[in-house]
């Protein structure tokens, strides 16, 4: 039997993913020791293997078979648009892709005029702005503080991650449109879901029942 290669985005999210797989029985001791410097981590029990990547790397490494499964964020998902099969909302990490902005900037969103936005997100940004909302848009992309764009003039409005909303408030800026809501995934290369059909599917049936319970709890 071969190992199951689990990619997970670097981070909180990593770690609540692991939190969930634990709840099904799957564990990995190794992962839990902060000082390591390992890059791949085993279940030998389980014949799993795991390792941490950049957020924007899972997809790829799960299109490309490094990984058979990935555990990653929506917006990374769509920002990436691989090949892959997404099976699972975990439901954690929500947040929300909003068009934020100045008040102001809501004129120029309501009239279809030629507007500039900033984002970490231009396949997104492109997107929303061309096939949902039919408006002329140029698009900068940025890395950096995706805040400080409006506020020096670089564009109009932003496309970003909105969490709380506190850093959008703190510098004058709000949410003007919310573009779709965010949380985890879990992602499965597409060849690898016929290959380990059973074992990947006993998997996301587990989990599912684990994020299903977590939601009645909180309804």
């Amino acid at each position: 039997m071969k190992d199951i290669t689990i990619a997970l985005a670097k981070g909180r999210l990593a770690k609540k993913a692991l939190g969930i797989f634990e709840q099904i029985g799957i564990t990995c001791d190794e992962m839990k020791d902060e000082s390591s410097r390992k890059l791949i981590f085993t279940n030998e029990e389980r014949k799993l293997k795991f390792f941490l990547a950049k957020a924007t790397d899972v997809p790829t490494y799960v299109e490309y078979g490094a990984a058979d499964i990935g555990i990653v964020g929506k917006d990374t998902i769509m920002e990436e648009a691989r090949k892959l099969y997404e099976v699972i909302d975990l439901g954690i990490g929500r947040c929300r892709m909003c068009v934020a902005g100045p008040p102001q900037a809501k004129e120029l969103l309501q009239h279809g005029a030629l507007i500039r936005v900033a984002t970490k997100y231009p396949r997104i940004a492109r997107d929303y702005f061309y096939n949902k909302k039919h408006q002329t848009a140029e698009i900068i992309k940025l890395n950096g503080s995706i805040e400080l764009a409006p506020i020096v003039g670089l564009s109009e409005v932003i496309v970003d991650i909105v969490e709380t909303g506190s850093t959008l408030r703190e510098n004058g800026l709000e949410v003007l449109e919310e573009i779709c809501p965010l949380s985890a995934r879990m992602v499965v290369n597409q060849v690898s879901m016929k290959m380990e059909h059973d074992r990947i599917s006993d998997m996301i049936v587990r989990l599912r029942n684990i994020v299903q319970g977590q939601e009645g709890g909180r309804l």
